[in-house]
């Protein structure tokens, strides 16, 4: 067993396996699952995601008004080509605001690792299908190997915006989404351990100041920008670019800002956006009133 990217790299390395290999056979071992089990249940997950990204981009609004639609209009600015970002960036960004969308539209969503921070891994996994043409195995493996950065970050840091800040969420969930795409575009198990290091360092201090108190301001295009991160990560990685700080100490990082960071920016809804003059306008929209008192 792994506790840290470390180890898992050295795992990888030593069996001459995938970083999602590893993963399965530890998956195996924790819960005495057969591989075929192990599999279903990952299948499963991929399939809530695709319903979503599906559904998402058909369009869908939150009760509250204040999301809803943007995963349209992404897909439609696609379709006239000439994006500025590129066409594979875009579609990974649409496809997790389409996720997110339809979690605050309370749909039904895969938790990857969190429903607020659930965009980024399947919108960069249903955008580089597209390119890469994985087979459905190959893109089960690509969550284990989410999973596998997503087991390191929870067991060493946390995954929780209360907890650390939205740079906990989103900033972990585009780590994972990074190492993951790396894999499947053929990268080492070290590459991968790169850009989820390169990634989360430029997510790090990140706050979780949602308005009104519910998971769609700013939350829905900060899993946009996530999937960006991880997408630009990925290719650096790819290319060689290294990360000066190893992966595990960025993670050791991250959790100590996320203890120094005051209760107001940890999903209180107390500071940051929620606290502008805006923000507690739509509050007040929302709830007749305002519910919260700003907090330091």
């Amino acid at each position: 067993m792994f506790k840290n990217a470390a180890e898992l790299i050295e795992l990888a390395e030593k069996r001459q396996k995938k970083i999602s290999q590893i993963m399965i056979e530890q998956e195996m071992e924790v819960t005495g699952k057969s591989l075929d089990q192990v599999m279903e249940q990952m299948d499963q997950n991929l399939t809530v995601m695709e319903q979503a990204v599906e559904r998402g981009i058909k369009g869908v609004h939150s009760l509250s008004g204040l999301t809803g639609g943007d995963a349209v209009l992404l897909q439609q600015y696609i379709s006239k080509g000439n994006t500025l970002s590129g066409t594979l960036l875009l579609d990974a960004v649409s496809k997790a605001v389409a996720t997110n969308e339809v979690n605050a539209a309370m749909g039904t969503i895969c938790a990857t690792p969190t429903a607020g921070s659930a965009g980024v891994v399947p919108g960069t996994l249903f955008a580089v299908r597209e390119k890469l043409k994985p087979s459905r195995e190959e893109m089960i493996h690509f969550l284990f190997t989410a999973g596998a950065f997503g087991y390191i970050v929870a067991n060493n840091a946390s995954i929780s915006g209360a907890a650390g800040g939205c740079q906990a969420e989103v900033g972990s969930a585009s780590g994972m989404a990074a190492a993951a795409i790396v894999e499947m575009a053929g990268g080492t198990p070290a590459q991968s351990a790169e850009a989820m290091a390169i990634t989360l360092k430029n997510m790090l201090g990140l706050v979780c100041d949602p308005v009104a108190g519910l998971v769609e301001v700013p939350c829905v295009k900060r899993n946009a920008m996530g999937a960006a991160n991880a997408m630009v990560a990925a290719d650096m990685a790819l290319a060689g670019v290294t990360s000066r700080i190893p992966c595990d100490e960025v993670i050791d990082a991250m959790y100590k800002i996320g203890q120094t960071m005051p209760v107001a920016l940890r999903e209180t809804a107390g500071g940051g956006l929620a606290a502008t003059p805006t923000g507690r306008k739509l509050e007040e929209k929302i709830y007749g009133t305002s519910i919260r008192k700003d907090k330091s």
